[in-house]
């Protein structure tokens, strides 16, 4: 099921805090991507649809330099595959001393309208890629080149990135804290109860730099609560 413009744009407003409690409620405890970090965590959040790429160890006889004059190298076809407004997600095996990508592919990424790019692994030229019109996230900087450790081996193929399951086609979205994974059947209705809950903290915020105590309040266990917020909704416009 493709991703609505409008499920796209509620979700770039709303955290991946809030989203990863949404899951949990759902019985899904493992979509935060862990070890992976923004390069740029004031870029705003990225949505779009996993297109994958997977990496494995690197057997020194089929990863020779001379193997990216292959037009169907995977991480080259991965570059030009990607289709705009997707994530490219890489599965680097959480192993960033070898790099996933580096400058010149990831500004071809976003020359191509792709929406972003998350590997659990790093990236060469990180300054580079960081001020790039793009968000990126890794684990860390990482040495030149994949030809040490990494072989591409396959794309658009289910995949895990930093411990969690991604399926091609699953919703990616990044904020400053990091990255998080929705099912591809759960992200409408994700996306509208996420926005619900968005709306209650802002007011609880509020409410909380007003000097007002947590009990009671946030969760809501006191009927003045929901009347208060009601109010608020109402003269906020959410």
């Amino acid at each position: 099921m493709a991703l609505s413009a409008e499920t796209r744009d509620k979700l770039r407003t709303v955290s991946t805090a809030t989203l990863c409690t949404a899951l949990y409620k759902r019985g899904l405890r493992n979509q935060f991507i862990q070890d992976v970090r923004p390069l740029d965590p004031s870029k705003p959040t990225m949505v779009g649809e996993a297109f994958t790429l997977r990496y494995m160890p690197a057997r020194e006889d089929l990863n020779r330099l001379e193997v990216f004059r292959d037009r169907a190298h995977p991480q080259r076809k991965a570059i030009e595959d990607c289709p705009p407004g997707a994530v490219m997600v890489i599965d680097s095996r959480k192993d960033p001393r070898a790099a996933s990508a580096g400058g010149i592919l990831v500004t071809r990424l976003m020359v191509r309208g792709v929406a972003g790019i998350v590997t659990d692994g790093g990236f060469r030229d990180s300054p580079e890629i960081a001020g790039l019109d793009i968000p990126a996230y890794h684990n860390r900087p990482s040495a030149p080149t994949n030809l040490t450790l990494h072989q591409a081996i396959d794309i658009d193929v289910p995949i895990g990135c930093g411990d969690t399951p991604v399926f091609p086609g699953d919703i990616v979205v990044g904020d400053g804290d990091g990255v998080v994974v929705i099912p591809a059947h759960l992200a409408d209705e994700l996306a509208a109860e996420a926005v619900e809950m968005t709306a209650f903290e802002d007011f609880v915020t509020e409410e909380v730099k007003k000097g007002r105590s947590i009990l009671g309040l946030y969760p809501a266990t006191d009927e003045n609560t929901l009347t208060d917020f009601a109010a608020w909704r109402k003269v906020n416009g959410r």
